[in-house]
């Protein structure tokens, strides 16, 4: 009869990242030279930019759209290319919330109503 004990993975890459870092020089000292460390010196707040502060947390989610409608973020991503915006998928999304939060009640009934209803849950897998 023969144990199986649990083996762990070859540390090799860590070992060669560890060693690689190890063998750098230590960085100079930029106040040993007179100079303050780039660290030290206060930059100047960008104008128009949130001051500094705790950052928010992400969240990640998935979801299911109709190919029509994730076709729509296609588009729109080479619309704001025209006036020299890339945008990311999420940009976009966060930017249509926005959008539907300032419609009025009404408005925003009116918008959900003329969306096609999806059926709740995963899509199947084909070949299953």
């Amino acid at each position: 009869m023969t144990v199986h004990t649990r083996t762990s993975r070859p540390a090799a890459k860590k070992t060669a990242t560890r060693q690689a870092t190890k063998s750098l020089p230590p960085p100079k000292p930029d106040a040993a030279a007179g100079k303050p460390s780039p660290k030290a010196v206060d930059k100047p707040a960008a104008v128009g930019k949130k001051a500094p502060g705790p950052k928010e947390k992400l969240v990640r989610d998935s979801f299911t759209m109709p190919q029509e409608d994730y076709a729509l973020i296609a588009s729109l991503k080479d619309r704001t290319l025209s006036f020299k915006r890339p945008t990311k998928k999420s940009e976009l999304l966060r930017a249509g919330l926005h959008a539907l939060q300032a419609l009025p009640t009404a408005a925003l009934r009116e918008a959900l109503d003329a969306l096609t209803p999806l059926k709740a849950g995963r899509p199947r897998r084909d070949g299953l």
